[in-house]
């Protein structure tokens, strides 16, 4: 984080942080799994991403905190390469996403896994087979190879003794634990979190981000957490970044971001309703 003085105005360019030229890092620097440079989308004529930068560092949980409707479902898309930016690259370990290849573009899509809102289940599957689907789709794995993993995973997630119902049998928060398994289950360099507390009440938020923190002791990777939720980030963040109208406010370590001067991220972070973000 720089020393000089932020602008009052939060979306000045002095303002912005996350551009790694700008702050000297090396864009094949190993600390960074993800670069996101000058990033734009416009869909139906309207900006979504309107010149996203961000670098992601590796082997640590990032939180990208924004209210409702600032772009952050479509920047996830362009992570896993299912949207390509209008301009400006996304790159992922050195290679940029939206230049890929078909087959290099689905071998990266099995390096990243994706927890989705409502867990994204398969309603015909029982949860077994919904862990499983990944691996028998993607690997040359026997049964009995598979088994192992999948057993694995539901252990982890605590969901051993139900892997044999479907998942209208589960309550929210297990479905949430069987799509965290899922996307464990290939053991992915990257998982990203989209939303993973909607929907579910304080108690099981909690209990889901300590899952998230113990899973990510155990097994290392780059985690990405997509949310509005502070209490959330407060909990795991490492690193946050805050998007704001499409383009990222502020990046930086957990404890400097909370100490920010930057107006907006000092609202939203604080909850204050003071400030430039309003009800508009």
């Amino acid at each position: 984080m720089s020393d000089e003085p932020v602008s009052d105005d939060p979306m000045s360019d002095d303002a912005l942080t996350g551009d790694p030229a700008a702050a000297g890092v090396a864009m094949d620097d190993p600390y960074w799994s993800i670069h996101c440079v000058d990033v734009h989308k416009r869909l139906g004529g309207v900006a979504i991403l309107d010149g996203v930068t961000l670098d992601v560092p590796d082997d640590t949980i990032t939180i990208v905190l924004g209210p409702s409707g600032t772009g952050k479902s479509v920047l996830i898309k362009h992570l896993i390469g299912l949207m390509f930016p209008d301009s400006g690259d996304i790159l992922i370990h050195g290679d940029s996403v939206p230049r890929l290849p078909l087959p290099q573009l689905l071998a990266l899509r099995r390096r990243i896994g994706v927890l989705f809102q409502d867990g994204a289940l398969f309603g015909s599957m029982n949860i077994y087979d919904n862990v499983a689907f990944p691996l028998r789709q993607n690997t040359e794995r026997s049964e009995s190879e598979i088994a192992d993993v999948v057993k694995q995973r539901l252990a982890d997630v605590g969901l051993t003794a139900f892997e044999g119902l479907f998942p209208s049998e589960l309550s929210g928060g297990m479905r949430k634990r069987a799509g965290f398994a899922r996307a464990l289950c290939t053991e992915p360099d990257i998982v990203i979190f989209d939303e993973p507390d909607s929907g579910l009440d304080p108690v099981r938020t909690a209990l889901l981000c300590e899952l998230i923190q113990e899973m990510h002791a155990t097994y290392g990777g780059t985690y990405i957490v997509v949310t509005h939720d502070i209490a959330a980030a407060r909990r795991i963040g490492e690193y946050i970044a805050v998007l704001w109208k499409g383009r990222i406010v502020q990046s930086g370590a957990a404890a400097e971001m909370f100490a920010s001067e930057n107006p907006f991220v000092r609202q939203f972070l604080s909850g204050s309703a003071s400030g430039p973000l309003g009800m508009d």
